[in-house]
């Protein structure tokens, strides 16, 4: 909405009015989307803890019996508001429509499926709270609503002959060339499809511990607004041999304003948490981060540049089947971590909670720099 504040220097005549032409530029824009939605966010967070509270929105701790010593280490935190991620969403939504151009479809496209999955967290966050049990949303039910999120992500970039096909192309990092040109319309609609479910899911199984889930949105968020601005100029994505998608650009001013929303709740929710993000939050997160890497052709990047919310997703996966397959040849399910999610592994090794967030963080930093290099290693 601001961007056309520059049009007012193109027939100014007073130094005031042409001061309004640093609108036109996605990197002023996107610090101020940033500044933006990080000064909402400690403008509404104490109301927000206020407004959770009265509603009894209180987080629902699993009891001992589920999951033994770690609702000891945990047991404090039962009734500590969640559904935090409204304020989250909320701050990255005004901030966006605030500095974002509104003729950008790539804008409009994120900020749907932002709220779609938000909306999907809200519902499970809801039925947590108001059956006092970490029971919500059926699984099969949230499969179903990402994937309705990928059969419209999947829609608008296979029916506009302007996108269809780069999108349907396959591209992988390190790699300058595309590896396969065409993907066709079912293994490109199951390609995205296991971008969005994924990411969707690994950032909620990260956001485990306080600040967690929220630290590494930070890092990752500001890679991808670097890959968006790259991806955004014909200039730059030439020099870098990266794919070029005009309207990516614009990405750059959202994701600068998810970051500025999360460095606004890491101050709620960083040790001991004032409240927490819930689902609401980390579907929505997860969801606006796939559709990103899909709009600025990185999706393959993500499992570098999101290693943590790769590695806390694979260890699930790993328990679950180690589990299965123990227990079917042996009578008796045996376990590769002492809990999955890893973040609870190292918790119950001995780590304190506050030194297992800090070191994820330190190891998001990382994977953000390495997927970074990869724009000029190819």
């Amino acid at each position: 909405m601001l961007y056309y504040l520059e049009r007012l220097s193109d027939h100014a005549t007073g130094d005031f009015f042409k001061a309004f032409n640093v609108f036109q530029y996605v990197t002023f824009r996107a610090v101020g989307a940033a500044l933006t939605a990080f000064i909402l966010s400690l403008a509404l967070g104490n109301f927000t803890i206020r407004k959770l509270l009265s509603l009894k929105l209180g987080q629902p701790i699993r009891n001992a019996d589920e999951v033994h010593k770690l609702a000891e280490l945990h047991g404090q935190k039962a009734g500590t508001p969640t559904m935090g991620g409204i304020l989250l969403l909320g701050t990255t939504v005004v901030s966006t429509l605030l500095w974002a151009r509104p003729d950008n479809s790539f804008v409009w496209l994120v900020l749907g499926a932002m709220i779609a999955a938000g909306a999907l967290g809200f519902a499970d966050d809801y039925l947590k709270v108001s059956k006092k049990n970490s029971t919500g949303v059926s699984e099969r039910t949230k499969i179903l609503v990402q994937l309705l999120i990928a059969v419209g992500v999947t829609y608008f970039f296979l029916t506009d002959p302007r996108l269809q096909r780069q999108a349907s192309a396959l591209y992988v990092p390190f790699y300058k060339k595309v590896l396969i040109s065409n993907m066709g319309l079912v293994v490109t609609f199951l390609f995205f499809s296991g971008i969005i479910l994924g990411t969707s899911n690994a950032v909620n199984l990260t956001d485990g511990l306080d600040g967690l889930a929220t630290g590494c949105t930070l890092t990752v968020t500001f890679a991808y607004a670097v890959f968006a601005y790259a991806a955004g100029n014909h200039s730059i994505a030439h020099y870098l041999q990266v794919p070029f998608y005009p309207q990516a650009g614009e990405l750059t001013v959202f994701c600068m304003a998810l970051a500025g929303a999360s460095l606004g709740f890491l101050w709620f929710n960083a040790h001991p948490a004032k409240m927490f993000m819930g689902d609401t939050g980390s579907l929505a997160i997860g969801g606006a981060i796939g559709v990103v890497a899909i709009c600025v052709k990185q999706e393959l990047v993500l499992l570098v540049v999101g290693g943590v919310f790769v590695v806390e997703a694979a260890s699930v996966l790993i328990q679950r089947f180690y589990f299965k397959f123990t227990k079917r040849k042996y009578g008796q399910g045996r376990r590769v971590f002492r809990m999955a999610p890893l973040h609870h592994h190292f918790e119950l090794s001995g780590w304190k909670e506050t030194a297992v967030v800090t070191r994820f963080w330190i190891v998001s930093f990382i994977c953000a720099l390495l997927g970074l290099a990869t724009l000029k290693l190819r």
